[in-house]
């Protein structure tokens, strides 16, 4: 009896060389993921440099004329410092930058950069020093509260762009740009960096589910059409109460000369 449990607790030849056989592989195998995540991080980070230096050297070329090779800005440009990558990104991706020529406000145009180009020199003014980066992703889908959206519109945005945001004048020839048909990313980020005359409206004013909620109801109001019929611009009373003179008026007249041409 004594012999048969000796026997069954002898370890099996074979065992040892699983064993190391075991520890070979998760060694291998901690080591290879260590491997590739330090090689991940050091190419992410290689990557980042290299958009900066393209970034650098695109500023350099573009824009340090009017705003200082160290961002500090010239009596022809404001300072950059702190401005972040959503200022960058918004006056590049628009075509407001660089100007066509000076006056009032920078005007609207095709842009001159590509997007890898605009996010080179976005990396590059942010890596200078900090302020409002690039809004993620997930606030700029137009799945927000359209109602709250629209109420926020009318109480921060609607004395200047409308309450349709069909735009409206300015003093001193400036202006509130029309809101159709601009990126979700732009709104968002005019709202964060305030360009032109526009205020900020930083996560204390506006939270960033209230932009989401802004750019919902913008894009809400433009894809679907005026159920009153034609729009006029959505200009409001001006336009209207112009069309009423002009036409309403004008039918009034010419039926008072049709009626007494043929009395007379």
């Amino acid at each position: 009896m004594a012999r048969k449990s000796r026997k069954a607790n002898r370890r099996h030849p074979l065992a040892t060389v699983v064993l190391i056989a075991i520890g070979l592989v998760v060694t291998g195998g901690g080591y290879a993921l260590l491997s590739s995540t330090t090689t991940a991080t050091a190419d992410t980070n290689a990557s980042s440099q290299e958009t900066i230096d393209e970034g650098k050297k695109l500023f350099a070329a573009n824009c340090a004329t009017c705003h200082g090779m160290s961002l500090e800005g010239t009596d022809d440009g404001p300072s950059l410092i702190g401005v972040g990558a959503a200022a960058v990104n918004f006056q590049v991706g628009t075509g407001r930058m660089p100007m066509a020529m000076q006056g009032p406000q920078a005007m609207q145009k095709p842009p001159q950069f590509t997007d890898e180009q605009t996010a080179a020199m976005a990396a590059y003014v942010a890596s200078i020093s900090p302020g409002p980066a690039i809004p993620d992703e997930k606030y700029l889908q137009a799945d927000g509260d359209a109602t709250n959206g629209g109420e926020l519109f009318r109480i921060n945005c609607a004395m200047c762009h409308n309450v349709a945001g069909a735009g409206g004048a300015l003093t001193e020839g400036k202006f509130a740009p029309e809101l159709k048909g601009v990126l979700p990313t732009h709104i968002f980020e005019a709202m964060l960096t305030g360009p032109q005359n526009m205020p900020v409206f930083n996560d204390d004013n506006l939270t960033p589910e209230d932009k989401r909620d802004i750019i919902t109801y913008l894009k809400y109001i433009e894809n679907n059409p005026s159920p009153g019929g034609f729009e006029l611009g959505s200009l409001g009373p001006v336009a209207e109460g112009l069309f009423v003179w002009i036409f309403g008026l004008g039918a009034v007249i010419a039926l008072m000369v049709w009626l007494t041409a043929k009395s007379n």
